[in-house]
């Protein structure tokens, strides 16, 4: 199914690409690569991929205390980061471009610059948001899939910021592109338990989003336990209960771009 409930464009496939020997994941915020594509990029690094993480925003925004010291959020939150990407065994670089949190825009500045980072990490493939998802209430994730897209076509063109090929970086075409939160599902990766594993303890890394995230209070003794044990079937959920999963096993899902890069 669609995400709004229509029939896909096309039947889903599985199981999924060839491990590349790179990847790139381009979130909008800590911990959006782990809830979107945990299991997936843990597969991809148990099979030998170097994974690289760029994180659009700087987590600013991300709590429900008015009283809380966003600076030490901010830092926290890529402590966490780091945390979560090592825990899925990426290997690569954890990148922050440290937008504000809630007012990312898709401007040349920014497109730019995540060109550079595609240029100078020449991942075979790129992860990121579906900017054309419908009904999506955060404003990032939108925007962040619009500044994915843009540097990758960006970043394939020499006339697309030319002073980086002055600077020493060289043009660089992705084979694929994975888009998560699919408007339309045309593309599954299949995973193992042990990748789905791996993606709980990345998003158990980001402590600072327990209420946001995991729908506990820190003031109520007891609910962190059980509100561990329905956030991790509420993921266990989403991945096994995907129709057209070969063997009904566990799959990420995604909407795939190959032959248009």
């Amino acid at each position: 199914m669609s995400a709004h409930g229509g029939e896909p464009l096309a039947t889903p496939e599985g199981p999924g690409i060839p491990v590349p020997g790179s990847a790139l994941v381009i979130a909008a915020h800590p911990d959006d690569a782990e809830f979107q594509c945990g299991a997936t990029l843990a597969s991809f690094a148990r099979q030998g991929c170097e994974v690289h993480h760029l994180v659009l925003t700087d987590g600013s925004k991300g709590t429900w205390d008015p009283d809380c010291d966003r600076i030490a959020l901010v830092e926290r939150r890529r402590d966490e980061q780091r945390e979560a990407a090592r825990r899925l065994g990426a290997g690569g670089e954890v990148l922050f471009l440290d937008r504000v949190d809630g007012e990312l825009a898709a401007d040349d500045v920014t497109v730019g610059e995540v060109a550079a980072v595609i240029r100078r990490l020449r991942p075979r493939v790129v992860l990121s948001h579906d900017p054309w998802r419908r009904y999506r209430l955060h404003p990032d994730h939108e925007v962040a899939g619009r500044v994915a897209v843009r540097a990758v076509v960006a970043a394939r063109d020499p006339f697309f910021y030319p002073d980086q090929l002055g600077a020493g970086l060289h043009t660089h075409r992705p084979d694929t592109l994975l888009l998560f939160e699919p408007d339309e599902v045309n593309h599954l990766q299949v995973v193992s338990e042990a990748d789905l594993q791996a993606k709980l303890s990345a998003l158990e890394a980001h402590e600072s989003q327990l209420e946001t995230t995991h729908f506990y209070r820190l003031d109520e003794p007891g609910s962190r336990a059980l509100a561990l044990e329905q956030f991790r079937s509420r993921e266990r959920a989403r991945l096994s209960e995907v129709e057209g999963a070969p063997g009904g096993g566990l799959v990420e899902v995604f909407h795939l771009l190959a032959e248009q890069l």
